[in-house]
């Protein structure tokens, strides 16, 4: 079934491009140092909102500060965010989603009863009043994206647990003697860890989003941390004379977030059963 499935990722074009982004911009953020050109808070007074050139090849903001090494410095606050807040919602919503799914009744019932209640508010308001009380730092912003977006992925597990908790393999640890705790995260979780992931990847690009929204009104990550979020609202000022500030972070959270979806999308085709006859065409 790997084996099948990694035919099926490594024959879907989209699904390899979408790896070659993700990568690529794995390696500007751990290579950020290298490949910066400047100091991203070093200010250039003479060259202030100078076009792309030999030396600033992104330009310079309103300060004099290099805008590709700004870039590529929030290349590593976006991955952080994305990949922090998508840790915390798979942690709460896989917990949740397994108790739910496996012991079912009333248990069941009064958590999903309550998903549904969380599922009611409108997500980015509910980050929006939250950041609005808390201070605005990375990582209140990276717990609140993570409790705010649990909820999918619990329904998620909960509707896998409820279809593999009747399998044979359960039935064989149950009759072994094996606790309900060691059935649920020995025995069946790995067996669903399929769909997890491909909401894990998904939830990474909502989550590089959600951050870029909120650093753009001014309520995620703060100046002077570069961020891509915060380097398009300092453009959108002088967006008639300086396009390149608003240009090139603009692309970066465009093919980031495409990337991280159409790897998602990918991995969830490989991983479907119904694709498995396609295979040996």
């Amino acid at each position: 079934m790997k084996s099948d499935s990694l035919k099926r990722f490594l024959k879907n074009k989209l699904a390899l491009s979408g790896l070659i982004i993700v990568l690529f911009f794995f390696m500007v953020s751990f290579l950020a140092p290298a490949i910066s050109t400047h100091d991203p808070s070093e200010i250039d007074r003479e060259n202030v909102l100078s076009p792309p050139s030999a030396k600033y090849i992104f330009g310079t903001d309103k300060t004099g500060r290099d805008v590709f090494s700004r870039m590529v410095y929030g290349s590593r606050i976006s991955l952080k965010v994305g990949f922090v807040a998508v840790g915390i919602s798979l942690v709460i919503g896989v917990f949740v989603g397994a108790l739910a799914g496996y012991y079912g009744g009333v248990t069941d019932a009064v958590i999903m009863r309550f998903v549904d209640i969380m599922l009611c508010f409108p997500a980015f308001f509910l980050i929006l009043a939250v950041i609005a009380i808390l201070e605005p730092s990375i990582w209140n912003i990276m717990i609140v994206i993570g409790i705010t977006g649990w909820m999918g992925v619990a329904r998620l597990v909960r509707a896998e647990f409820l279809s593999l908790k009747e399998r044979d393999f359960v039935l064989a640890a149950k009759a072994q003697g094996a606790g309900s705790m060691r059935i649920i995260f020995g025995h069946i979780l790995p067996n669903a860890m399929g769909p997890i992931l491909v909401a894990a990847t998904l939830g990474v690009a909502g989550a590089i989003l959600t951050e870029s929204a909120l650093s753009f009104l001014g309520i995620g990550i703060q100046p002077p941390t570069p961020s891509w979020g915060n380097i398009l609202t300092e453009g959108k000022d002088t967006i008639e004379i300086a396009p390149w500030l608003s240009l090139y972070p603009g692309l970066a959270i465009l093919v980031t977030v495409l990337g991280y979806n159409l790897l998602g999308e990918g991995i969830r085709d490989a991983l479907d059963p119904r694709l498995k006859e396609g295979v040996s065409e």
